[in-house]
């Protein structure tokens, strides 16, 4: 008879965040957080900030940053709500010390530069996306390669463990097939749009359990928004598309995952 796991804890997720969990407990903890997105979101955050905190102690030279003390004071505040003080919190305090420690000599370096931490690329996954719209593209063109958009959402899902959202009223279904991808079998849904022209939604799972909202960047002539819903990942891809409006509508077909 399988045992009935525990029930997940504050302190199961602070010792999450903090790398202090077994392996099983840890797959407990990531499956309770798939299954609630709002808790996940926060889990994220938090680790996001431990993650700046590290890389800030590691590589920023004392004095200890203004930005440094606030990564420190969010994680702190954020563990102290889950009412756990565990290492990561002691870190927090030190760096808080720490700055408060260098403000005088702080004060006689207020004019030089420090250096910028450029912006995270983005997952590897949106390269797969982009090259798997271009893919579809050249089939489209090709009389050999007939397309074909009849799909049954159950069974891709039961075959890849890719859930398939909802989509757009008026985006019409042209071609559905699966490709590889450097993660394993994904999903390539070429799409018809009034807004977009071609548009191909790509779907896969990462590796990695993640929660990420809808994010647009552009990869030579493709416009590609991506988000993250636990082990899934999505990328929906147009050449030539608006950012910000492609951006707009990977967010709404990304709540239909909720």
């Amino acid at each position: 008879m399988s045992r009935m796991p525990d029930p997940i804890t504050e302190a199961d997720l602070a010792a999450y965040v903090d790398e202090q969990l077994g392996i099983a407990r840890r797959i407990e903890v990531e499956a309770h957080l798939a299954e609630n997105p709002a808790e996940a979101a926060l889990a994220m955050a938090d680790m996001r900030a431990r993650d700046e905190l590290r890389l800030a102690l590691s590589s920023a030279p004392l004095p200890v940053s203004v930005r440094t003390n606030a990564l420190a004071g969010q994680l702190e505040r954020s563990l102290k709500r889950r009412g756990a003080m565990r290492r990561l919190s002691r870190v927090a305090a030190l760096v808080l010390l720490l700055g408060a420690g260098w403000i005088a000599h702080a004060e006689f370096n207020a004019l030089s530069v420090r250096p910028s931490v450029a912006s995270a690329p983005p997952p590897a996954f949106v390269a797969d996306a982009v090259r798997a719209h271009g893919t579809s593209l050249l089939r489209a063109g090709m009389e050999s390669q007939p397309e074909i958009a009849g799909y049954d959402p159950a069974e891709i899902l039961s075959a890849t463990a890719i859930r398939v959202p909802d989509l757009p009223k008026g985006w019409d279904v042209t071609d559905v097939q699966l490709f590889p991808s450097t993660f394993g079998p994904s999903l390539e849904m070429s799409l018809a749009t009034e807004s977009f022209g071609k548009v191909s939604l790509f779907a896969v799972r990462p590796g990695s359990f993640d929660v990420l909202s809808a994010t647009a960047v552009v990869e030579g002539e493709a416009t590609a928004a991506y988000w993250q819903v636990g082990e899934v990942a999505y990328a929906l891809v147009a050449a030539g598309a608006d950012r910000a409006a492609l951006e707009r509508e990977a967010a709404r077909i990304e709540a239909s995952l909720h």
